[in-house]
């Protein structure tokens, strides 16, 4: 950045226009943020992969009845139900008839349905809720509204379970989800900003600015999501939080430390504040792009869920660097030099960097880079064979909460009495010439209950030649042997000649976005490695040194993936991971655990034009190796706010995010870049001249050291 850019930004008269255009921004912006749960699309149109079958079948079905999903209310007794039970199930299913809240068609209710003719032990209810322009927000009430009409008591267990009460149980979880996530990122953010300045006036510049940014970000995702047709849910919503307060809480760190290295060497704080950002400015802009242009090859990913959190990030990411390089500086250079009390940078004031403990660090590792950077490498390969125990091909319901709410407890009541799949049956469109001859493909299918095959209440016969029909699978419908029976059934149907069918449903809705995922996992792992390559190239004009830095990158990607999977095996016991797990981490780690190997490797590179390479690694690491620590321990506790949501995905993405960007902070930034810089030397930077002149530098450093020493 110019300096005469940055004299826009913080001049003496520019600082309070600056401030008066955001004030603006935010008393604009503010009513259309707190609207953005409103415009979050969490049916599952919003997270399937546009062509996939199961989609297909999700938009023909509403030709034949309105989108639907089944609540199921369970009831079961182990020693068998009473004459009692059985009159009390009676009755509930008499008011269930009768309901009419919130979508639900109790008139279509179908039951009680028994385990068994003699003697029967556990009975199921179906009420059908139907999906309109309400969609998601309606299933919780609906839910509400069944179990207040259903009782137990006596030993009768009643669950609500089936697709209604899990989508009901994830409704919960993601219910507050921003307000959840923006007070932990808060207390996060409060909590490392003390830890660091150990200034309660100056956290509250970063803090505000971050609010702002986030407030900014939040209305413009909500008006492109209502005008623009752009796709948020909960997930993306929840990920835009954190994303905003870290990212931008750390361009805040990196620029308090340039600005206070400039209030030492310059009496002037508005000219301070110029240089830093002059100074500090490329890098930051360089992290962002890098943050911004990563998230938008999401864009390229076959996952609706999955390409709509690609703008909503990068937008987040773009609005917080563009807070932290006009608002964020302006606040400061308003406020003056004491909003560092306690520890105020006082003109002529030695930089106490050049002597802590970073600089003592980098010493050490220059007496032998060679065996550091090959020793921390090879522990990092080590810690990445945890690999062997990532399971990510993805979370049944029964494993998705952190907790065991009621439609789990239910599944499994009902999965002992029924056949496992009868909550969430397939869904099969077919031509209606062909229909009985796919009928009998699918009866004849393994893994299908063949008597369950037929139309459902309120479904229209056919529909312009095509007919819809349903059939139970044997296995949980989450579960991987259900999904192998949607891929027999489907090979089943489709070798029917001049059928048109189609399988869908619930199980067929999680094969495709699992078939879907690992397409998105070939193609934009890569991707993301081009563009963050191309941008290090760029920034550093050189080759080397952005070919290692990207090594370093898929190193402490695969060891923060290996320990991850090993603390979920043996120390958390989750089931597995996500198939989106991976790519989710990558991208994250990729494009923001760059940005600490970006302002290391600029400052490394601006020092070695004055005096070498190897004494550049030195002052780089001992100048940015503090703010670069704490700018890790925020984003890192940000990530791990993720934890605080009851569900596994969540969970999972927040801890292994957060325990990357640390070993991007401690051992990757830290050691095995600055020892790798060190043993390749001025080389690193080919094919830039400096990679030539820099020999000269290097020795001329070396000499005069030479006579330091033997001059005493």
């Amino acid at each position: 950045m110019k300096q005469g850019v940055a004299h826009l930004v913080c001049g003496r008269r520019a600082k309070w226009l600056v401030l008066v255009l955001w004030v603006v921004v935010l008393f604009v912006a503010a009513p259309f943020a707190m609207k953005l749960t409103d415009a979050q699309d969490n049916d599952a149109s919003s997270w399937l992969p546009g062509s996939a079958e199961s989609t297909q079948v999700l938009e023909l079905s509403e030709d034949f009845r309105p989108e639907q999903i089944p609540a199921i209310v369970i009831y079961a007794r182990d020693s068998g139900l009473t004459a009692q039970d059985r009159a009390e199930i009676a009755e509930d299913v008499r008011q269930l008839k009768e309901l009419r809240d919130h979508g639900i068609l109790g008139a279509e209710t179908r039951g009680p349905v028994f385990d068994r003719q003699a003697d029967p032990r556990a009975a199921q209810v179906f009420v059908p809720i139907t999906m309109d322009e309400e969609g998601w927000e309606r299933i919780s009430p609906a839910v509400d509204s069944i179990r207040d009409d259903v009782g137990e008591g006596g030993g009768l267990a009643v669950h609500i379970t089936g697709p209604g009460g899990t989508s009901a149980d994830f409704a919960e979880a993601f219910e507050g989800i921003d307000s959840t996530l923006l007070f932990s990122a808060m207390v996060v953010v409060i909590v490392m900003l003390l830890i660091t300045y150990r200034s309660l006036t100056l956290l509250l510049v970063p803090l505000v600015s971050v609010v702002c940014a986030l407030f900014a970000s939040q209305a413009l995702i909500y008006l492109l999501a209502e005008h623009a047709g752009l796709t948020v849910n909960g997930q993306s919503a929840g990920i835009l939080t954190v994303l905003v307060f870290g990212a931008g809480t750390d361009y805040a760190l990196l620029l308090v430390a340039r600005y206070r290295e400039e209030l030492r060497r310059h009496e002037d704080r508005h000219e301070a504040m110029a240089l830093a950002l002059h100074r500090a400015g490329p890098a930051v802009l360089a992290s962002g792009a890098t943050v911004v242009l990563s998230m938008l090859v999401l864009l390229a990913a076959e996952m609706n869920s999955t390409r709509g959190l690609g703008p909503v990030a990068a937008i987040g990411v773009a609005v917080a660097l563009l807070a932290m390089m006009s608002l964020f500086p302006a606040l400061l250079v308003i406020f003056g030099r004491w909003i560092f009390w306690p520890a105020i940078p006082h003109y002529g004031t030695p930089d106490p960097t050049e002597r802590g403990v970073w600089a003592r660090t980098g010493r050490r590792i220059a007496r032998r880079p060679r065996r550091v950077w090959a020793v921390t490498a090879l522990a990092l390969a080590v810690c990445s064979l945890g690999l062997l125990q990532l399971r990510a091909e993805g979370i049944g319901n029964a494993d998705a909460f952190t907790g065991k709410p009621d439609s789990i407890t239910g599944q499994e009541v009902s999965a002992r009495y029924f056949p496992a799949g009868s909550g969430d049956p397939l869904v099969i469109i077919s031509n209606q010439s062909q229909a009985e001859q796919v009928g009998r493909a699918v009866a004849a299918t393994q893994g299908v209950v063949p008597q369950s095959l037929g139309l459902p209440p309120g479904t229209k016969p056919a529909f312009e030649g095509k007919v819809l029909f349903e059939a139970t699978m044997t296995a949980p419908s989450d579960s991987e042997a259900a999904k192998q029976t949607v891929e027999r059934v489907r090979d089943a149907v489709h070798a029917v000649p001049d059928a048109d069918a189609r399988v869908g449903g619930g199980t067929a809705a999680l094969l495709d976005m699992d078939e879907a995922t690992t397409h998105d996992n070939v193609l934009i792992i890569p991707l993301v490695l081009v563009v963050v390559l191309l941008i290090l190239c760029v920034l550093l004009r050189a080759l080397i040194a952005p070919l290692l830095l990207i090594g370093t990158v898929i190193l402490s990607f695969a060891a923060a993936l290996g320990i991850s999977a090993l603390a979920f095996r043996y120390v958390f016991d989750y089931a597995g991971e996500a198939t989106d797990f991976p790519l989710f981490v990558f991208v994250f780690l990729v494009a923001l655990g760059i940005d600490y190997n970006i302002f290391l490797t600029t400052r490394i590179r601006e020092e070695a034009a004055r005096q070498g390479t190897r004494a550049g690694v030195v002052t780089g690491l001992a100048a940015t190796g503090a703010v670069i620590t704490s700018a890790g321990l925020v984003l890192a506790g940000t990530f791990a706010a993720l934890g605080t949501l009851p569900m596994v995905a969540f969970a999972e993405i927040g801890f292994a995010v957060a325990l990357g960007v640390l070993i991007d902070t401690f051992v990757v930034r830290s050691v095995l870049v600055t020892s790798l810089f060190l043993d390749v030397g001025p080389k690193v930077w080919w094919p830039h001249r400096l990679a030539r002149e820099d020999g000269g530098a290097a020795a001329r450093e070396s000499v005069g050291a030479g006579v330091s020493r033997s001059g005493g």
